[in-house]
């Protein structure tokens, strides 16, 4: 005797609840199995915007030196949190957000580089962790997902590779991105749905990819309300900043141009006493030792160089790769403001829901000297501090793939 199972409810048999007749003026039609979900009405949007490594004390709303106009919109007419559990790591971080699940019950105890067998380690949302994009859409909500992914595994990121992973199939309408954990922002590579694509244009004709992402986030949900203006969306817009590579504009670059030239320990008691001041942290907080383990037990590549050992080359360098660090967040912060801009302009901004936040903390992938090519830290390769010196010019630009040192 065979087990009978009962089939989950979207895929049950649909009950015809009209009526047929030989003629069929006396046929009643039934649209009800088919009609698509509806959101209750004047339900709200939800614009969730989450950036890549970077910590509390980068941005001007919590105390930080880097300008951010638009976060600094909703830290002025909103809320601010200072209480942001994450897993520390990117891929982990983004699976609780797309889920409310922990993230070893998502699959994501780790980064998709670093999948394997094991279980809460394999890299793949369950279909029992429900993404907010599948209970939205089911809700009557348009669902789009513009940037970074990375949350796909490595396997499944080729034209012949498996799809059940991408965005498409864990409840999003559109995508438009990359699907791995970093990408180039001049040239990067690009998914749009479930195909990859060329960029639409070169930086020498004004590309950069945090604009591209905001030009098409703005597309989007144009497109949705031309056709159905009342239907609220739900958007996960997740730009490449500030993880490495550090690309942005030059100009926006030039802004913080000796901004931390007093280095990485002056700065963090610097913007301690700020954050203390705006009621991020209570009076009395301490900052923690840079190098805290044993040098028997440290990392080398974890290590931090104290600011005054430095020579006044290294000191030049790493200053202007956190200036570079610096241009693109803000940059990116300018293009996330045109989005806002135009939800105002469509009247959409008041009805809508926005949150603004980061992944996890800054990254120290960049090694205690930081790198003008960050595949050298992945390869083992160490950088050389009079060959980055011959590139301090070009950081930021389309022929580096810089990050900053450990102690910033």
């Amino acid at each position: 005797m065979t087990e009978q199972k009962t089939l989950p409810e979207r895929h049950a048999e649909e009950i015809f609840k009209g009526k047929i007749e030989l003629d069929v003026r006396d046929s009643v039609p039934d649209w009800g199995p088919y009609k698509p979900p509806q959101a209750p009405r004047d339900a709200p949007n939800v614009l969730f915007v989450l950036y890549d490594d970077t910590g509390l004390a980068a941005w001007s709303p919590y105390g930080g030196a880097i300008n951010m106009p638009a976060a600094q919109k909703l830290a002025d007419n909103g809320l601010m949190y200072t209480q942001w559990h994450t897993t520390a790591l990117c891929a982990p971080t983004r699976s609780t957000c797309l889920t409310g699940r922990n993230h070893h019950v998502n699959g994501f105890a780790e980064i998709v580089e670093a999948s394997n067998g094991f279980p809460g380690y394999h890299a793949r949302i369950p279909d029992q962790c429900a993404t907010i994009s599948h209970i939205l859409q089911d809700a009557g909500w348009s669902t789009f997902w513009i940037g970074k992914n990375h949350n796909v595994p490595e396997q499944d990121n080729a034209p012949g590779g498996y799809r059940g992973t991408w965005p498409l199939q864990k409840g999003f309408d559109r995508f438009y991105g990359f699907l791995g954990g970093e990408t180039n922002q001049w040239y990067p590579d690009l998914v749009e749905d479930n195909h990859s694509i060329d960029q639409p244009y070169l930086p020498e004709e004004g590309y950069h990819l945090s604009k591209d992402l905001a030009d098409q986030a703005i597309r989007m949900i144009r497109d949705q309300k031309a056709s159905n203006p009342s239907k609220p969306w739900y958007m996960w817009f997740c730009p490449g900043a500030n993880h490495a590579p550090h690309q942005a504009p030059q100009e926006y670059i030039d802004k913080y141009k000796g901004k931390f030239d007093d280095g990485y320990e002056a700065y963090r008691e610097w913007v301690l006493e700020r954050m203390i001041e705006k009621g991020v942290f209570p009076e009395g907080t301490q900052l923690t030792p840079f190098n805290p383990m044993p040098e028997d037990q440290a990392n080398p590549l974890d290590v931090v160089l104290p600011w005054d050992s430095l020579s006044a080359d290294q000191k030049k360098l790493f200053s202007r790769m956190a200036e570079v660090w610096a241009g693109f967040s803000e940059y990116t912060d300018a293009q996330i403001g045109r989005i806002f801009d135009y939800l105002e302009e469509s009247g959409q901004f008041d009805n809508t829901l926005i949150l603004y936040a980061a992944d996890n903390g800054t990254s120290g992938e960049g090694s205690p000297n930081g790198s003008v090519n960050e595949n050298k830290f992945f390869n083992g390769f160490p950088d050389d501090l009079q060959e980055n010196l011959t590139m301090i010019d070009k950081l930021g630009g389309p022929d580096a793939y810089n990050h900053m040192p450990t102690g910033w």
